[in-house]
């Protein structure tokens, strides 16, 4: 794939391989995943999901394959970069929403989302003012000084999510993001992720095993033995 969008691919993935002693986690996955849409990757514990999803985004190396970002200019061979280059496009271009959500429980929600942007060289006080507009934007106002053990599961992620989206990230990665959450806060969560991508022109690539949260996206990708076995619609919108 050569395109660099618009109507090509935001992210794509070729016959991607990854071998962990005698275990295929990945067997030849191709993938390509458009502007505003939402994909579900689906697959039961050992399936090589997740496994897919470290090498989207750049987490780890395939050992054969490549996945390419496509921006503005000639697209990112993100396999073809050394650990540092993948660690500052993970930083600038990628944003991650985890089952626990990672935040650094003795910074404030402000300061979890404001050093993001502070890693990748903005000066304090604009990462700060930037964090506090993108709590509001989920719900957060006047939350910024709490610690993330001040906040429900619920909040907690929304931190989780803001500190993915405030870098502008193109592409946003979400594994198990409800896991530990309930049915209601599940729902509200991913509700709130769908609309970063909706008419922005990100991408949201969603990890899970919970066919609820599947339907939530417009694509559902099933991954069983290293290999996608199917390929269909979720009740979600599509780009």
């Amino acid at each position: 794939m050569t395109s660099s969008m618009p109507g090509g691919p935001l992210l794509a993935a070729d016959n991607l391989t990854k071998t962990y002693g005698s275990t295929a986690a990945l067997a030849g996955i191709s993938l390509a995943v458009y502007p505003g849409e939402a994909v579900a990757v689906m697959g039961a514990s050992g399936s090589g999901k997740t496994t897919l999803l470290h090498c989207l985004a750049g987490i780890i190396r395939p050992d054969t394959g490549s996945v390419r970002l496509f921006r503005s200019g000639a697209p990112v061979e993100v396999t073809a970069l050394d650990d540092d280059a993948r660690s500052a496009l993970r930083r600038s271009d990628f944003g991650f929403v985890f089952q626990q959500g990672l935040l650094i429980p003795e910074l404030t929600a402000g300061e979890n989302v404001a050093l993001a942007l502070m890693l990748n060289g903005t000066p304090r006080a604009e990462a700060e003012q930037a964090a506090v507009q993108a709590l509001a934007a989920l719900g957060l106002a006047g939350m910024e000084q709490r610690r993330i053990g001040e906040l429900s599961g619920g909040q907690a992620q929304r931190v989780a999510i803001a500190r993915a989206q405030v870098n502008g990230a193109r592409v946003l990665f979400a594994d198990e993001p409800t896991g530990a959450l309930d049915s209601h806060t599940s729902a509200e969560v991913m509700g709130l992720l769908l609309r970063t991508v909706e008419g922005t022109g990100r991408s949201l690539v969603v990890v899970t095993h919970d066919p609820s949260v599947a339907r939530w996206c417009g694509r559902i990708i099933t991954v069983a033995d290293g290999r996608i076995v199917a390929d269909t619609a979720g009740a979600g919108r599509t780009r």
